[in-house]
């Protein structure tokens, strides 16, 4: 008699890896205690032979014989594809003279300004921090 297969939806997350993508399978319970329903996501890696899956794509899963130390389920289908948009940077309408302009109104100012030793003593320092002075003592 033929066991039968788990079967589980998921999201891929990653596709880094030859013939293999982590997908997230989100599960949720209902707290016997709590009464608050829990969220669970638990990420899978996947076998997927033609290497058809793009991050973004649901899939259903089933699960397989081992195929390597973590690898235990294979991808059966491809439910929807992940929407991909394309911008080329020629459709892109940035006027170069605002762009530039809006750089140069930007004045970066550092936030400490620490005196030169010369002018303190080795046991006080001067420190102004954002127009206030402040005295530190270096405690030996």
């Amino acid at each position: 008699m033929e066991k039968k297969r788990k079967i589980r939806l998921g999201r891929v997350v990653s596709r880094k890896m030859d013939k293999t993508a982590v997908v997230v399978v989100e599960t949720s319970r209902h707290h016997p205690m709590y009464k608050k329903t829990i969220k669970k996501l638990t990420r899978y890696k996947v076998h997927d032979e033609k290497n058809e899956c793009a991050p973004g794509d649901v899939v259903r899963l089933v699960e397989t014989r081992p195929l390597s130390k973590e690898k235990h389920w294979r991808v059966a289908e491809i439910v929807t594809k992940a929407e991909v948009i394309e911008i080329r940077p020629e459709e892109l309408e940035i006027e170069p003279e605002i762009v530039g302009a809006r750089l140069e109104e930007v004045e970066v100012e550092p936030e400490v300004e620490v005196k030169p030793e010369a002018e303190t003593t080795s046991n006080e320092k001067d420190i102004e921090v954002e127009g206030k002075e402040v005295d530190t003592e270096e405690k030996t």
